[in-house]
């Protein structure tokens, strides 16, 4: 019989890299070469949310969409030039991620105070955290020392960040391909109880699948026509849009998920026990939401010497 120790001393390498990446990151990264970052963030943000609700999941999702390609490294946030293709014209974030300029103003504010200390990547970890707190969720400690990426994947924006159309098997197998289980999945789902659905990404659902609510389906068709306004917008939680609660939860029980995406977390499946949890007990959802975005928040980072200290998050130095 074969010996067991190459398989045993694989897993204990793994397991030790892994902890080195998390060991690399900490909660008091700036506490003594930039201490007032995270207030001048938290101030910028609260600013940002109190000014427009909407830019709170606008912030939140900038993090999420970062992560999912190529790890949390500021990629999302470059620019196309001539010579360079970054991640903002992919399926997924053309014309509906938001929010660049709410980064770029707090990063000229940190930039003010600490010259080339605070990275991008980190701003939108905090952002994240401090916008899912100004909407009356749950805030959690971040980790922080991500460096930013030079370099940004239009194809991995394009396969990597789950799709709305997908099914519970293939959103499980998305996450679980960035290092997330599924009651990872489950839990980060519920950012969806704030922000905005484009018409093009609910169509099929609200004229052709049967698992709605009539009433739901009825009111969403009258901003969502047919065959035109792709880009019109509706809360993907219409009971309470701009708090960051549990109704997410509580209407997929009711057949009002917006997405087909949604809806999967409640229709006969593996998920349906989570979420109806999540959906009478706020306080596991918001426990379980605050270890999986630092779970995401740890996907792949640079850290170290790699990548750089942007001094403008869209574009490298």
């Amino acid at each position: 019989m074969a010996s067991p120790k190459p398989f045993a001393c694989s897993v204990i390498a793994l397991l030790f890299a892994a902890h080195l990446v998390s060991a690399q990151l900490s909660a008091n990264f700036y506490d003594k070469s930039c201490p007032n970052a995270l207030s001048t963030i938290r101030t910028a943000v609260r600013s940002a949310v109190a000014k427009e609700n909407r830019m709170g999941a606008s912030l939140l999702r900038l993090h999420f969409h970062d992560c999912f390609v190529n790890g949390c490294d500021g990629s999302v946030l470059l620019d196309d030039t001539p010579t360079f293709t970054g991640e903002k014209t992919a399926a997924p974030n053309n014309n509906s991620l938001r929010g660049f300029d709410v980064i770029d103003n707090i990063k000229a504010q940190v930039e003010g105070i600490c010259p080339q200390v605070v990275s991008c990547a980190d701003i939108l970890a905090v952002a994240a955290r401090d916008s899912v707190f100004a909407l009356g969720g749950p805030t959690w400690v971040v980790q922080l020392g991500r460096r930013d990426s030079t370099t940004a994947s239009l194809d991995t924006a394009n396969n990597d960040i789950p799709a709305p159309t997908l099914d519970l098997g293939d959103l499980t197998k998305s996450f679980s391909n960035k290092g997330l289980s599924a009651t990872d999945m489950i839990a980060l789902s519920g950012a969806h109880t704030i922000g905005q659905a484009r018409c093009v990404n609910f169509r099929n659902r609200i004229y052709s699948e049967t698992n709605i609510d009539t009433s739901l389906a009825t009111s969403l068709k009258s901003n969502c026509p047919n065959t035109t306004g792709d880009n019109n917008i509706s809360p993907l939680d219409a009971s309470t849009p701009y708090t960051f609660d549990n109704f997410y939860y509580k209407n997929l029980l009711n057949k009002k998920g917006v997405l087909h995406s949604d809806q999967q977390l409640f229709n006969g499946g593996s998920a349906d026990s989570q979420t109806t949890t999540y959906s009478s007990n706020m306080a596991t959802f918001f426990t379980d939401f605050s270890a999986a975005i630092v779970k995401m928040g740890n996907i792949d980072p640079l850290t170290g010497s790699s990548g750089q200290i942007r001094k403008n998050c869209r574009k490298v130095n």
